[in-house]
Protein backbone atom coordinates (compact mmCIF):
# COMPACT_ATOMS: atom_id res chain seq x y z
CA UNK A 1 0.00 0.00 0.00
CA UNK A 2 0.74 3.65 -0.75
CA UNK A 3 -0.50 6.67 -0.04
CA UNK A 4 -0.45 10.05 -0.96
CA UNK A 5 -1.81 13.60 0.58
CA UNK A 6 -4.67 15.12 -1.06
CA UNK A 7 -4.35 19.36 -0.84
CA UNK A 8 -6.03 19.57 2.34
CA UNK A 9 -4.29 17.34 3.92
CA UNK A 10 -6.49 13.94 3.48
CA UNK A 11 -4.46 10.68 3.32
CA UNK A 12 -5.53 8.56 -0.05
CA UNK A 13 -4.05 5.00 0.25
CA UNK A 14 -3.82 3.12 -3.26
CA UNK A 15 -1.90 0.33 -4.59
CA UNK A 16 0.37 1.05 -7.68
CA UNK A 17 0.68 -2.11 -9.70
CA UNK A 18 2.46 -2.63 -13.62
CA UNK A 19 4.54 -0.55 -15.99
CA UNK A 20 3.47 2.24 -18.69
CA UNK A 21 1.29 4.92 -18.95
CA UNK A 22 -0.60 5.86 -15.59
CA UNK A 23 -4.22 4.62 -15.34
CA UNK A 24 -6.53 5.42 -12.15
CA UNK A 25 -9.36 3.53 -11.49
CA UNK A 26 -12.17 5.69 -9.49
CA UNK A 27 -14.74 3.30 -7.80
CA UNK A 28 -18.23 3.69 -7.07
CA UNK A 29 -20.55 3.69 -4.32
CA UNK A 30 -19.09 1.18 -1.34
CA UNK A 31 -16.43 0.59 -3.41
CA UNK A 32 -12.81 0.08 -1.79
CA UNK A 33 -9.58 -2.10 -2.31
CA UNK A 34 -10.84 -4.83 0.51
CA UNK A 35 -13.92 -5.36 -0.55
CA UNK A 36 -13.81 -5.01 -4.15
CA UNK A 37 -12.17 -8.01 -5.77
CA UNK A 38 -13.35 -6.91 -9.70
CA UNK A 39 -11.54 -3.82 -9.36
CA UNK A 40 -8.41 -5.94 -8.04
CA UNK A 41 -8.85 -8.40 -10.93
CA UNK A 42 -9.34 -5.33 -13.66
CA UNK A 43 -6.29 -3.80 -12.32
CA UNK A 44 -4.08 -7.63 -12.60
CA UNK A 45 -5.12 -7.61 -16.19
CA UNK A 46 -4.31 -4.24 -16.90
CA UNK A 47 -0.71 -3.74 -15.24
CA UNK A 48 0.92 -5.37 -18.26
CA UNK A 49 0.56 -2.41 -19.98
CA UNK A 50 -0.46 0.74 -17.90
CA UNK A 51 1.01 1.80 -13.98
CA UNK A 52 -2.05 1.01 -12.31
CA UNK A 53 -3.45 2.99 -9.45
CA UNK A 54 -6.33 1.69 -7.18
CA UNK A 55 -7.14 3.73 -4.59
CA UNK A 56 -9.88 4.17 -1.48
CA UNK A 57 -12.10 7.18 -1.69
CA UNK A 58 -11.61 9.54 1.41
CA UNK A 59 -13.44 8.12 4.02
CA UNK A 60 -13.06 4.23 2.53
CA UNK A 61 -10.78 1.24 3.42
CA UNK A 62 -7.38 2.69 4.56
CA UNK A 63 -7.77 6.11 3.46
CA UNK A 64 -8.84 9.05 5.56
CA UNK A 65 -10.86 11.86 5.80
CA UNK A 66 -11.95 15.34 6.43
CA UNK A 67 -14.87 17.47 6.75
CA UNK A 68 -16.47 18.89 5.55
CA UNK A 69 -17.32 17.35 2.80
CA UNK A 70 -17.23 18.99 -0.83
CA UNK A 71 -16.81 17.33 -4.15
CA UNK A 72 -14.28 19.64 -4.66
CA UNK A 73 -11.62 17.71 -2.11
CA UNK A 74 -12.64 14.46 -3.52
CA UNK A 75 -11.50 16.04 -7.14
CA UNK A 76 -8.63 16.87 -5.31
CA UNK A 77 -7.66 13.56 -4.09
CA UNK A 78 -7.67 12.54 -7.91
CA UNK A 79 -5.12 15.66 -8.63
CA UNK A 80 -3.25 14.13 -5.78
CA UNK A 81 -2.85 10.74 -7.74
CA UNK A 82 -2.17 12.21 -10.95
CA UNK A 83 0.67 14.19 -9.66
CA UNK A 84 1.98 10.93 -8.20
CA UNK A 85 1.74 9.43 -11.36
CA UNK A 86 3.91 12.10 -13.09
CA UNK A 87 1.55 15.05 -14.00
CA UNK A 88 -0.84 13.28 -15.88
CA UNK A 89 -2.97 10.26 -16.12
CA UNK A 90 -5.72 8.05 -17.69
CA UNK A 91 -8.79 8.03 -15.77
CA UNK A 92 -11.63 5.17 -15.77
CA UNK A 93 -14.56 5.32 -13.60
CA UNK A 94 -17.69 3.28 -12.16
CA UNK A 95 -20.88 3.90 -11.82
CA UNK A 96 -21.16 7.05 -9.92
CA UNK A 97 -16.93 7.43 -9.89
CA UNK A 98 -17.82 7.41 -13.72
CA UNK A 99 -19.04 10.96 -12.79
CA UNK A 100 -16.86 11.94 -10.22
CA UNK A 101 -14.19 11.64 -12.69
CA UNK A 102 -16.23 13.85 -15.42
CA UNK A 103 -16.06 16.58 -12.86
CA UNK A 104 -12.43 15.85 -12.52
CA UNK A 105 -11.94 16.61 -16.47
CA UNK A 106 -14.53 19.10 -16.20
CA UNK A 107 -12.35 20.92 -13.79
CA UNK A 108 -9.27 20.69 -15.38
CA UNK A 109 -6.86 17.94 -14.06
CA UNK A 110 -4.73 16.71 -16.32
CA UNK A 111 -6.67 13.84 -17.51
CA UNK A 112 -5.73 12.83 -20.92
CA UNK A 113 -8.50 10.58 -21.62
CA UNK A 114 -11.35 8.73 -20.07
CA UNK A 115 -13.52 6.24 -19.80
CA UNK A 116 -16.78 5.41 -17.57
CA UNK A 117 -18.77 2.78 -17.36
CA UNK A 118 -22.88 3.20 -16.37
CA UNK A 119 -22.89 6.70 -14.66
CA UNK A 120 -26.01 5.93 -12.90
CA UNK A 121 -28.13 8.85 -14.65
CA UNK A 122 -31.81 8.87 -14.27
CA UNK A 123 -32.54 10.61 -17.72
CA UNK A 124 -36.15 10.02 -18.44
CA UNK A 125 -39.18 8.02 -16.94
CA UNK A 126 -37.55 4.10 -17.55
CA UNK A 127 -37.02 3.77 -13.57
CA UNK A 128 -38.44 6.12 -10.51
CA UNK A 129 -36.39 9.16 -9.77
CA UNK A 130 -34.35 9.43 -6.80
CA UNK A 131 -36.28 12.04 -4.50
CA UNK A 132 -34.42 15.23 -4.30
CA UNK A 133 -34.46 15.22 -0.03
CA UNK A 134 -32.61 11.41 -1.33
CA UNK A 135 -29.14 12.92 0.26
CA UNK A 136 -30.99 14.54 3.69
CA UNK A 137 -32.43 11.18 4.48
CA UNK A 138 -29.49 9.72 4.60
CA UNK A 139 -27.46 12.17 6.73
CA UNK A 140 -30.37 12.12 8.85
CA UNK A 141 -30.18 8.02 9.02
CA UNK A 142 -26.44 8.17 9.58
CA UNK A 143 -26.65 11.03 12.53
CA UNK A 144 -28.95 8.94 14.02
CA UNK A 145 -26.57 5.96 13.87
CA UNK A 146 -29.07 4.34 11.89
CA UNK A 147 -26.52 2.89 9.60
CA UNK A 148 -28.20 -0.46 8.19
CA UNK A 149 -31.13 1.98 6.99
CA UNK A 150 -28.87 4.39 5.19
CA UNK A 151 -27.44 1.83 3.23
CA UNK A 152 -31.28 0.22 2.73
CA UNK A 153 -32.46 3.84 1.31
CA UNK A 154 -29.55 3.64 -0.75
CA UNK A 155 -30.38 0.60 -2.51
CA UNK A 156 -33.89 0.96 -2.36
CA UNK A 157 -34.17 5.06 -3.74
CA UNK A 158 -30.24 5.33 -5.57
CA UNK A 159 -29.91 1.50 -6.89
CA UNK A 160 -33.54 0.90 -7.75
CA UNK A 161 -33.46 -2.59 -5.64
CA UNK A 162 -36.86 -3.81 -4.77
CA UNK A 163 -37.80 -3.38 -0.88
CA UNK A 164 -38.28 -7.37 -0.78
CA UNK A 165 -34.82 -7.81 -2.53
CA UNK A 166 -32.72 -5.80 -0.33
CA UNK A 167 -34.11 -7.05 3.08
CA UNK A 168 -32.70 -10.45 3.23
CA UNK A 169 -29.38 -8.78 2.60
CA UNK A 170 -29.29 -7.36 5.87
CA UNK A 171 -28.16 -10.78 7.13
CA UNK A 172 -25.60 -11.36 4.69
CA UNK A 173 -21.85 -11.51 5.24
CA UNK A 174 -21.50 -8.31 3.12
CA UNK A 175 -23.85 -6.30 4.51
CA UNK A 176 -21.52 -5.26 7.58
CA UNK A 177 -18.55 -4.23 5.21
CA UNK A 178 -21.47 -1.62 3.75
CA UNK A 179 -22.25 -0.19 6.94
CA UNK A 180 -18.88 0.50 7.63
CA UNK A 181 -18.72 2.73 4.63
CA UNK A 182 -22.39 3.89 4.86
CA UNK A 183 -21.12 7.57 6.29
CA UNK A 184 -20.07 8.24 2.41
CA UNK A 185 -22.89 7.21 0.43
CA UNK A 186 -24.08 11.08 0.66
CA UNK A 187 -21.07 11.99 -0.93
CA UNK A 188 -21.91 9.56 -3.74
CA UNK A 189 -25.40 11.85 -3.81
CA UNK A 190 -23.60 15.01 -3.66
CA UNK A 191 -21.52 13.71 -6.76
CA UNK A 192 -24.76 12.72 -8.58
CA UNK A 193 -26.19 16.14 -7.58
CA UNK A 194 -29.25 16.90 -10.08
CA UNK A 195 -28.95 14.04 -12.37
CA UNK A 196 -31.55 11.85 -10.65
CA UNK A 197 -34.08 13.64 -11.14
CA UNK A 198 -35.69 11.85 -14.34
CA UNK A 199 -35.61 14.59 -16.98
CA UNK A 200 -32.73 15.25 -19.53
CA UNK A 201 -29.19 15.71 -18.55
CA UNK A 202 -28.39 19.47 -17.55
CA UNK A 203 -27.83 21.01 -21.09
CA UNK A 204 -23.79 22.19 -21.12
CA UNK A 205 -22.88 20.73 -17.97
CA UNK A 206 -19.71 19.00 -19.14
CA UNK A 207 -19.13 20.80 -22.43
CA UNK A 208 -15.73 21.26 -21.21
CA UNK A 209 -14.69 17.67 -21.13
CA UNK A 210 -12.78 17.68 -24.49
CA UNK A 211 -10.51 15.17 -24.23
CA UNK A 212 -11.05 11.39 -26.08
CA UNK A 213 -13.85 9.60 -23.84
CA UNK A 214 -15.34 6.47 -24.12
CA UNK A 215 -18.52 5.74 -22.24
CA UNK A 216 -19.48 1.99 -21.89
CA UNK A 217 -22.52 0.38 -20.87
CA UNK A 218 -23.48 -3.29 -20.74
CA UNK A 219 -26.09 -5.18 -23.07
CA UNK A 220 -27.85 -6.40 -20.29
CA UNK A 221 -28.23 -3.95 -18.47
CA UNK A 222 -31.85 -2.23 -17.71
CA UNK A 223 -33.20 0.50 -20.20
CA UNK A 224 -32.44 3.02 -17.27
CA UNK A 225 -28.88 2.11 -17.14
CA UNK A 226 -28.26 2.33 -21.33
CA UNK A 227 -30.25 5.63 -21.57
CA UNK A 228 -27.97 7.15 -19.43
CA UNK A 229 -25.14 5.89 -21.36
CA UNK A 230 -26.92 7.10 -24.42
CA UNK A 231 -27.29 10.46 -23.38
CA UNK A 232 -23.94 10.88 -21.91
CA UNK A 233 -22.74 10.00 -25.04
CA UNK A 234 -24.57 12.20 -27.06
CA UNK A 235 -23.72 15.34 -24.82
CA UNK A 236 -19.74 15.18 -24.84
CA UNK A 237 -18.21 16.30 -27.92
CA UNK A 238 -15.80 13.49 -28.28
CA UNK A 239 -16.89 10.77 -27.00
CA UNK A 240 -17.57 7.48 -28.33
CA UNK A 241 -19.85 4.84 -26.46
CA UNK A 242 -19.34 1.10 -26.69
CA UNK A 243 -21.43 -1.80 -25.19
CA UNK A 244 -20.52 -5.26 -24.12
CA UNK A 245 -22.71 -7.93 -24.40
CA UNK A 246 -24.10 -9.57 -22.48
CA UNK A 247 -22.93 -7.50 -19.26
CA UNK A 248 -24.41 -5.78 -16.33
CA UNK A 249 -23.55 -3.46 -13.98
CA UNK A 250 -21.42 -5.85 -12.16
CA UNK A 251 -19.31 -5.85 -15.14
CA UNK A 252 -16.99 -9.24 -15.65
CA UNK A 253 -13.16 -7.36 -15.64
CA UNK A 254 -12.46 -9.93 -17.91
CA UNK A 255 -14.50 -8.95 -20.65
CA UNK A 256 -13.94 -5.19 -20.16
CA UNK A 257 -10.15 -4.87 -19.87
CA UNK A 258 -9.60 -5.36 -23.06
CA UNK A 259 -11.66 -2.67 -24.41
CA UNK A 260 -9.84 -0.17 -21.72
CA UNK A 261 -6.75 -1.27 -23.32
CA UNK A 262 -8.02 -0.70 -26.56
CA UNK A 263 -9.35 3.01 -25.72
CA UNK A 264 -6.11 3.59 -23.48
CA UNK A 265 -3.55 2.19 -25.92
CA UNK A 266 -5.35 3.64 -29.46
Amino acid sequence: MSTVTSKDGTIIAFDRSGEGPALILVGGAFQHRSIDPSTARLAELLAPRFTVYHYDRRGRGDSADTAPYAVEREIEDIDALIQDAGGSAFVFGMSSGAVLALHAASAGLAITKLALYEPPFVVDDSRPRVPADHRERLTALLVAGRRGDAVELFMTEAVGMPVEAVAPMRGAPFWSAFERVAHTLPYDAAIMGDTLSGVPLPEGRWAAVTIPTLVVDGGASPAWARNAVAALAGALPTAERTTLVGQTHQVDPDAFAPVLEAFFVG
